[in-house]
């Protein structure tokens, strides 16, 4: 055997020192992880960024050679998740699955859920299904993945079969496991949604903005994921420089809030705002009387202790009652958080102030006068509850615009 075919064999057309062999592994597995936060995510599932047809094409291309996933599928099971998110119909919620599951089977409920022609038909809509897309990408799966094999072997020998089964591997652990997983179960929360979405960390950056999992439920058909200005989302990079290169365009970013200082009187441009901004009013809410909260619910810790009454709820658990839908709690948590408010004014009247606002945005019968009118009531009694931090939030929600 001649050593150019030797050589060949065993390092194939591009040998490579072992930290070459990374770069190129993490290269392409971040084309791959920008495959699916731009073209699958931002631009099929929620229409926030249109792309050029080379650039949409080249993603789907990219995305048969290393995942074997198609779009339908991925949009359906993602679009399904919003809709039914934490109950027993998410596909992928550690909620209601369990975090165990999602982390280590979150590649096995994506292809069951595949196999729901349901969801499919329901959440599938306004994706390709051109020639190719019958003919070539949903016909011949696995000889997309097949060929990035072969591709691998070609230009590095054996150590390309481990290249392959890293970017295998990729989509499942970050996307499956660790969005879907970690991004509803830790983290921080700049939203209080009514999910358990959290932003893993500020910098998105390996799973190309993605880690932002909070703000992106909070704005759903935002092309942008990051909100505040320490946080860093690498798929808007790339998208405005698609954007600058006239191969993107941009539809939807979350809307910014501004304040009216000049406002006397909430207005429907202040309702449509506190609308628009509702997981931001509730956030800015919990903060703004959270020190008045923290008092309260010391006292009625001391109280307890003096009095030993039985075992009084830590102030994680009263907390969390306060902050919680009152439809998640249970019927035992409920009747526990009855029992807490009985003994606080201060928290009774803070608890009922903070779901009547909510009200405000699920209130879809009534008129835009009678919403408003229900806010004007609402910050004159905020205003006239004898609570400073809550009579303060009431002054700066009057002057949203």
């Amino acid at each position: 055997m001649s050593y150019d075919l030797l050589s060949f064999l065993s390092h194939g057309l591009m040998p490579l020192p072992w930290w070459g062999y990374v770069v190129f592994t993490l290269a392409v597995t971040h084309v791959t992880i920008a495959a699916v936060t731009i073209y699958l995510h931002r631009s099929q599932a929620h229409r926030g960024v249109d792309l050029h047809p080379v650039v949409a094409h080249f993603f789907r291309f990219w995305l048969w050679l290393t995942t074997g996933m198609l779009t339908k599928e991925w949009v359906a099971i993602h679009r399904k998740h919003h809709a039914k998110v934490e109950t027993p119909d998410d596909p992928h919620s550690p909620q209601t699955r369990g975090i165990e599951t999602v982390l280590l089977q979150g590649t096995e409920l994506y292809r069951a859920e595949s196999r729901n022609m349901e969801t499919m038909e329901k959440y599938g809509h306004g994706t390709p299904n051109d020639w190719i897309e019958r003919n070539v990408y949903t016909r011949f799966g696995w000889q997309g993945v097949g060929l990035m094999l072969a591709v691998n072997l070609v230009l590095f020998g054996p150590i390309g079969a481990t290249i392959w089964a890293i970017q295998m591997m990729w989509i499942p652990v970050t996307a499956a496991g660790i969005v879907n997983g970690i991004g509803h179960y830790w983290g921080y929360r700049n939203f209080a949604c009514l999910d358990s979405s959290r932003n893993i960390v500020p910098w998105g950056i390996l799973i190309g903005g993605e880690e932002l999992h909070n703000n992106h439920h909070a704005y759903g058909t935002s092309a942008k994921l990051s909100s505040q200005w320490y946080e860093f989302d690498i798929g808007w990079l790339y998208i405005r420089t698609l954007e600058t290169l006239k191969l993107a365009t941009v539809r939807k970013v979350a809307p910014q809030l501004k304040l009216d200082r000049a406002k006397a009187a909430p207005d429907l441009a202040t309702l449509q705002a506190v609308i628009t901004h509702r997981y931001a009013v509730v956030t800015s809410y919990a903060a703004s009387l959270k020190a008045a909260c923290a008092v309260e619910i010391a006292g009625l810790r001391e109280r307890h202790a003096r009095e030993r009454t039985g075992n009084a709820p830590s102030i994680g658990m009263i907390k969390g009652w306060l902050l919680a839908d009152p439809a998640s709690l249970t019927d035992a948590d409920r009747a526990r958080l009855a029992e807490v408010l009985a003994h606080s004014k201060v928290l009774n009247q803070v608890y009922a102030m903070r779901v009547e606002l909510a009200a405000l945005w699920e209130r879809s019968t009534e008129s835009s006068e009678q919403l408003l009118a229900r806010l004007q009531d609402w910050c004159a009694r905020a205003e006239a509850s004898g609570i400073a931090p809550l009579a303060q939030f009431s002054l700066k929600l009057r002057r949203y615009a």
